[in-house]
């Protein structure tokens, strides 16, 4: 994985712009530790940090090609899965192959379809091709939106990047936000809406979307999207065919010239890919696979079983590394060390985040790194297969709103009362709700409770998953650290997405259909365990530690947040035992806690990142 920035400029000697483009591609120099690359040439400026994985040796970029007699030019981030496949359909089309990367097979893709090329990967990634043929620029995001990219144009100018920061160094990019801005970090966030990238003159490309910037301005269209149809494979037939999906997707993603490792919380989705390795390790011959799974010092001293968060996951790791035989590694941090990190989680997103469970995973990222460049990770098979407790209970299905965030009332309490009459923030989620919605592909006389939940799987696909990728890339890449998530496979994804909830739900199980795929794979007990969660501290000494560091914050009256919230009501959560460690506020893993470490990353974000209100 790299990182990838750069701007084009219609008039001036860009030239003279290098040491900007420069400081542009330094800010993400985490993304991208091994080396680094500029190219200005006419118009266009590149720039690019890399990670290496597939050969080390080669595939320096920018990357740069002459084709009757044009120049194209590229910066990539991602990892195409399906690059061997590609590289021969090529070659047997006359191109011809200097490196074994698949940064060249992506850029002869181009050469050789244009924008269309996008038609023909497997994979996530983010790039941008800069085109003499046509003048022109093609950016492209995977399908799934596994990889980020971010845009503006301001003037006659037009920025992107792997991350904001990038686009911020750019002296025509403001860090100045207006009201949406705002109602995204207060009633949506953690979480974004598609495309919105918080800052006014910031936007995101969305997944399964491509833009062409040339002289005559901006042209954004959707090269894949969800799609509605008939399922008419049987339960057996669907089971199989899920098994063979993963599979090929597992398989795939274990091809790296860097070591690979998986980590593995010892529930089902983390489960059954590493099992998936061990057994594409054991009949290649590659070796024992190493695992890593995360936790909390005293953790165990002050679990407390919920509806969300049923059991610890220690004894069911233990149960996986000893039938796996893995070489496996238990990681764990102290409260001192998440609290200090929240900083750092902030800093790698650009944003205030999922604080804690942003933090634990940087820091867990970071210890994986010392030992390994590439690992896989069970993301988004909850949001896939419909894992959550939201799909299954009547109440949060039908509350009219974004089921991970039901509190949007007292959320709203939070804001000063010139803020909430300025942002509107219910309003602007009812909106943003009544989009999505909007968006759904509909199925011609699909009716009930198979359309409710056509609905419920669609939101979670392009609404919360989109959260824990962001979380997943930002805070691996912070430390140089590629993961890699099979589930998004988008073939996966949109096979699983026509599956009938009747068939999801086989056996009256949650994820039903996802556990018959992998009988045989998994033992009995792992297969049909209950879900839990990405593990969080249950230490009382976090509350405490983020409580007392909001409530500095509100006693300090230079603090940047306090003319955006109402102080007292905040002071009167912090006053509360019950709602300082229980309030819900968003998802399964953020309450009272969080809300307090949330709150504290606004007042850094606006004070760090120097941001203007208005």
């Amino acid at each position: 994985m790299c990182g990838i920035t750069g701007f084009i400029q219609w008039r001036g000697d860009l030239t003279q712009h290098s040491q900007l483009l420069v400081k542009m591609t330094e800010t993400l120099g985490h993304r991208g530790p091994d080396a680094a690359g500029t190219w200005i040439s006419g118009p266009c400026a590149l720039g690019h940090r890399r990670l290496s994985v597939i050969d080390p040796e080669n595939g320096a970029q920018p990357m740069i090609a002459r084709h009757d007699d044009k120049v194209y030019a590229i910066v990539y981030n991602g990892e195409l899965y399906n690059a061997p496949e590609l590289k021969i359909e090529l070659q047997q089309r006359g191109h011809h192959f200097l490196t074994e990367c698949d940064t060249e097979v992506l850029l002869h893709a181009y050469i050789e379809w244009g924008p269309d090329c996008t038609e023909k990967l497997n994979g996530i990634f983010a790039f941008a091709v800069w085109d003499s043929l046509r003048d022109q620029v093609f950016l492209a995001r995977d399908r799934l939106g596994v990889k980020p990219l971010f845009y503006s144009q301001v003037d006659d100018v037009f920025v992107f990047g792997s991350e904001p920061k990038a686009l911020l160094q750019h002296p025509k990019v403001k860090p100045n936000v207006g009201p949406e801005g705002l109602a995204e970090v207060f009633i949506i966030g953690p979480a974004r809406t598609p495309g919105h990238g918080v800052y006014k003159d910031i936007f995101e490309l969305r997944p399964g979307h491509a833009m062409i910037y040339s002289r005559n301005g901006i042209r954004k269209y959707a090269y894949w999207e969800l799609e509605s149809y008939n399922h008419t494979d049987n339960v057996d037939e669907t089971a199989a065919k899920v098994r063979d999906l993963l599979q090929d997707t597992v398989e795939r993603q274990l091809v790296s010239d860097v070591p690979v490792c998986s980590l593995l919380s010892g529930g089902l989705d983390s489960s059954a890919l590493t099992a998936l390795a061990v057994d594409y390790y054991n009949r290649t011959g590659q070796g024992q696979v190493d695992t890593y799974s995360v936790d909390y010092v005293d953790n165990d001293k002050h679990f407390k079983s919920h509806s969300f968060q049923p059991g610890a996951d220690g004894p069911w790791i233990k149960r996986m590394v000893d039938e796996l035989k893995t070489n496996h590694h238990y990681v764990a941090f102290d409260t001192p060390e998440l609290v200090t990190a929240l900083d750092n989680a902030l800093y790698s997103r650009d944003l205030p985040g999922m604080t804690d469970v942003d933090s634990s995973l940087y820091l867990f990222c970071r210890e994986i790194k010392k030992n390994a460049t590439v690992a896989i990770s069970g993301e988004a098979a909850d949001e896939i297969f419909g894992g959550y407790p939201w799909f299954h209970r009547e109440e949060m299905l039908s509350s009219g709103t974004f089921p991970w965030s039901v509190a949007p009332k007292m959320r709203t309490e939070l804001l000063s009362p010139e803020i909430r009459e300025w942002i509107r923030p219910l309003e602007y989620l009812g909106d943003r709700y009544s989009d999505a919605v909007a968006e759904v592909p509909k199925l011609d006389g699909e009716t009930g409770k198979q359309a409710q939940m056509r609905v419920m799987s669609y939101l979670n696909i392009t609404r919360f998953m989109p959260t824990l990728l962001d979380r997943k890339d930002r805070m691996s890449m912070g430390v140089g650290l590629e993961v890699r998530v099979p589930y998004c496979d988008h073939r996966l994804v949109q096979y699983v997405f026509n599956i009938p909830w009747e068939i999801k739900t086989v056996g009256n199980r949650e994820k039903g259909i996802l556990r018959k795929a992998l009988e045989g794979i998994l033992p009995d007990d792992v297969l049909y365990r209950k879900k839990s969660p990405y593990p969080k501290t249950h230490n009382p000494a976090y509350l405490n530690a983020v409580r007392t560091q909001m409530l500095d914050i509100l006693d300090d009256s230079s603090s940047p947040i306090l003319p955006l919230i109402d102080a007292a009501k905040i002071r009167e959560i912090a006053a509360s035992p019950e709602s300082s460690s229980n309030l819900p506020w968003f998802g399964q893993l953020m309450s009272g806690p969080q809300l307090f470490a949330y709150l504290a990353q606004v007042n850094l974000w606006l004070r760090k990142y120097n941001v203007s209100i208005g």
